[in-house]
C-alpha cells in the first residue's frame, strides 16, 4: 500500500477511535489482517460462547476459522441442517458472551451504519450478546452519515444481493432502487450512535480493504 495512504489511514483511525470512545465504544487499529486477528482473539477469553453474523471481513482476516478451530463454545448457524435449526442457533447467539460481525459503513465520527434483511445481525449488535467485536476495513470509513448511508445502500447492499443471487433491482443494475420486492435485504436500517453499556461494542479498524 502507498506510504501516504498508510499515513492517512493511521491518522484517520486515531480520530475515529477517539470519537468511538466518546460514544462509549472501544476502538483499536491494526496495520495488517494478521494484527487484526491477533487483537480480536486477545479480546475473547478461551471457553467463551461465541456467535457471528454474516461477516466477510471476519472471514477475510481468518477470525471465523480461528474461532471454529479454537477452544470456544461455538454457535455456528452455517452448520444447521435446516431452517428450523438455523433459527434456533440464531436465537442462541443472543445469550453468547461474544458476537462478532462487520459493518456496512461507519462515519469518521464513530457512528455505525448497517442495513439488514432478517435483522438477526443488527439485532445482536444492538442487544443480547455481552460483547460485540466488529472487524472494519478502513475502506468503510465515510465522512458523515449521509455518505455512510450511501455506501451501505449503493455498494454494500447491491454486492450482497449479487452474492446471494437475490431477485432485486440492485442485483441487476448495481445501485439502490429503494425497492419493496420480496427478496429485498434492505429491511432494517440501523445507526448505532452510542453504546448504553460502556465498551460492550469494540471496533477493530484494519488498514486494508475488507468486506463489501
Amino acid at each position: 500500500m502507498d506510504a501516504n495512504r498508510v499515513k492517512r489511514n493511521e491518522l484517520l483511525a486515531k480520530k475515529v477511535i477517539k470519537n468511538l470512545e466518546s460514544r462509549n465504544m472501544e476502538g483499536y487499529y491494526a496495520k495488517t489482517c494478521e494484527e487484526a486477528l491477533e487483537k480480536a482473539l486477545s479480546l475473547i477469553p478461551k471457553g467463551s460462547s461465541i456467535g457471528w453474523g454474516g461477516s466477510a471481513s471476519a472471514k477475510e482476516i481468518g477470525l471465523t476459522e480461528a474461532i471454529i478451530n479454537g477452544e470456544y463454545e461455538v454457535h455456528n448457524r452455517e452448520t444447521a441442517k435446516d431452517g428450523e435449526e438455523k433459527g434456533r442457533i440464531e436465537r442462541e447467539i443472543f445469550s453468547c458472551d461474544y458476537f462478532f460481525c462487520g459493518t456496512n459503513a461507519m462515519t469518521e465520527g464513530g457512528e455505525l451504519v448497517n442495513i439488514d434483511g432478517y435483522g438477526n445481525r443488527v439485532a445482536a449488535l444492538i442487544y443480547g450478546p455481552k460483547n460485540v467485536v466488529l472487524i472494519v476495513g478502513m475502506n468503510k470509513v465515510c465522512k458523515d452519515l449521509e455518505s455512510a448511508m450511501k455506501r451501505a445502500r449503493n455498494e454494500a447492499a447491491p454486492i450482497n444481493a449479487q452474492r446471494f443471487s437475490l431477485n432485486t433491482p440492485c442485483n441487476k443494475e448495481g445501485s439502490c432502487y429503494d425497492c419493496k420486492v420480496e427478496d429485498t435485504i434492505c429491511c432494517q436500517f440501523v445507526i448505532t450512535r452510542y453504546s448504553k453499556i460502556k465498551n460492550r461494542i469494540k471496533v477493530i479498524l484494519v488498514d486494508d480493504f475488507l468486506g463489501f
